[in-house]
């Protein structure tokens, strides 16, 4: 007999209801160990000066982590004013065309593989027992799972961007100047390939494939970003 009582029991073995936190916290992350290492590997090949490197390296954490809470709390509180006047719209309609909104709601149910009839019994009951309920999950495709929750975004993200750039922060303090660029490359691409099978474990997907793609983007990153430390570099002055 299964153990699954209740929506929760079985989203708990799945990985969709993850999707928002762990979106924002591993993009935050992400962003966290590649910005800071990008700027300390820009400054790094343009002076070898610790005190240069760590402070650029420090405000990138600062600037990046406030820049990250805000830009997800900004961007998902944008989609739940959109979920809320949609929702509004909803209960308008409701009120205004109840049979209307019955036939729309049958109609989704025969298009996903119930007969008339059957979609038609469906759409009555759900109606009966809570019709905006069923007509924001079905028609409109919000729910539990899948709703924005700004403050959530918010924190996950401010806080991994926070974590992540830690780790090129503490290569700047530690770890010999002088070949200060490619200690943070070599262990940026460490951090990130961590984080990259981290992240694909978690959600359930391919962990070669999110290894691949995040180490390559943060390959190019880091080039570009000691490409331009190089032509720019005050050491060449």
């Amino acid at each position: 007999m299964s153990d699954i009582k209740t929506t929760d029991d079985y989203l708990a073995n799945h990985y969709v209801h993850r999707s928002n936190w762990l979106r924002a916290a591993v993009l935050g992350a992400n962003d966290g160990i590649l910005s800071v290492a990008s700027i300390s590997v820009g400054v790094a090949a343009a002076s070898h000066d610790r005190q240069a490197i760590v402070l650029a390296a420090l405000a990138g954490l600062v600037a990046g982590a406030l820049s990250m809470a805000a830009g997800e709390y900004v961007s998902v509180s944008s989609q739940t004013d959109l979920e809320k006047a949609d929702i509004k719209r909803e209960e308008e309609e409701l009120r205004e065309m109840p049979e209307l909104e019955l036939q729309r709601l049958a109609l989704i149910y025969e298009e996903r593989g119930l007969t008339a009839e059957t979609a038609l019994k469906v759409a009555q009951e759900l109606t009966e027992h809570d019709a905006l309920a069923a007509h924001v999950r079905d028609e409109l495709g919000i729910n539990d799972v899948t709703q924005a929750k700004p403050f959530q975004a918010a924190l996950a993200s401010g806080t991994s961007f926070t974590f992540g750039a830690i780790l090129p922060l503490l290569v700047a303090i530690f770890l010999p100047v002088a070949q200060m660029e490619y200690y943070q490359y070599a262990f940026a691409l460490v951090f990130l390939i961590v984080l990259g099978a981290f992240s694909a474990r978690t959600g359930g997907a391919e962990v070669k494939n999110a290894v691949l793609r995040i180490t390559f983007w943060g390959t190019i990153a880091m080039v570009l970003s000691a490409g331009v430390g190089y032509l720019f570099g005050v050491n060449n002055i």
